[in-house]
């Protein structure tokens, strides 16, 4: 049987409207998995539901990480925050980790895995580290905007086998202070961390690019089959 992976949704504000994009989609489909847009909903009783029905969850890209989830106030060059989707997240996360559930979170799916767990953000990387590295790529995104250097002793590693890899590369936040149960398995050139996976469970892994964007990428391939295989166990 291909296993169920729940997909977090993304929130249209001006259209008051779910919505997904199909890279998500077809990319889960393409490595085994059948995926399913999860409602927003921060209900408690809900998610248990749902997340008795899945094998596994993504957690998407989307709106800015509320300040508050790592407490700090929110400053002007932060983005547009998403309440109702960062309390929905929190629960998942903490309900998905007690049941060992993979998880593979991408984007913004990777900075709510890090604040969740104790972690901090900077909530504008342009302000707040000046980095020269460009970190918000223009069209297209089937290609590189910086490479990554991987830790040799993390599961990122072991999966591809190559010290170093390209990646896209669509954000304005990223992570600050990492979380105390995370550990990185890459970083940018100018020291940002661009992966990160919780050691003791079966698959709980970050990544801050866009694997939807690039499909026919082998680092997206690897990482997603990855997945979707540990959500078949």
């Amino acid at each position: 049987m291909k296993p169920f992976i729940g997909l977090t949704p993304l929130y249209d504000d001006d259209k008051k409207s779910y919505w997904i994009l199909p890279g998500y989609m077809e990319e889960i489909e393409h490595a085994g998995g059948i995926p399913v847009m999860l409602p927003l909903t921060a209900d408690r009783d809900v998610l248990e539901n749902i997340l008795c029905r899945i094998d596994g969850l993504v957690l998407t890209g989307g709106h800015d990480v509320n300040p508050a989830v790592y407490g700090e106030k929110t400053e002007d060059f932060c983005g547009r925050l998403c309440p109702e989707r960062d309390e929905m997240e929190l629960a998942l996360i903490q309900r998905a980790l007690e049941k060992d559930m993979p998880v593979l979170g991408i984007c913004r799916g990777l900075q709510i895995m890090n604040a969740a767990l104790g972690g901090s953000l900077y909530q504008d990387l342009g302000t707040q580290n000046g980095t020269g590295i460009d970190h918000d790529m223009k069209k297209p995104y089937d290609r590189a905007a910086h490479s990554i250097s991987l830790e040799m002793k993390a599961p990122l590693f072991g999966l591809l086998g190559q010290k170093s890899v390209g990646v896209n590369s669509r954000h304005h936040q990223a992570i600050k202070d990492l979380a105390p149960s995370l550990k990185s398995m890459a970083t940018a050139e100018d020291g940002i961390i661009e992966a990160v996976y919780v050691p003791d469970k079966r698959f709980f892994w970050g990544v801050q690019w866009h694997p939807e964007h690039w499909g026919d990428n082998e680092t997206s391939v690897k990482i997603l089959q990855a997945f979707v295989n540990a959500c078949k166990n």
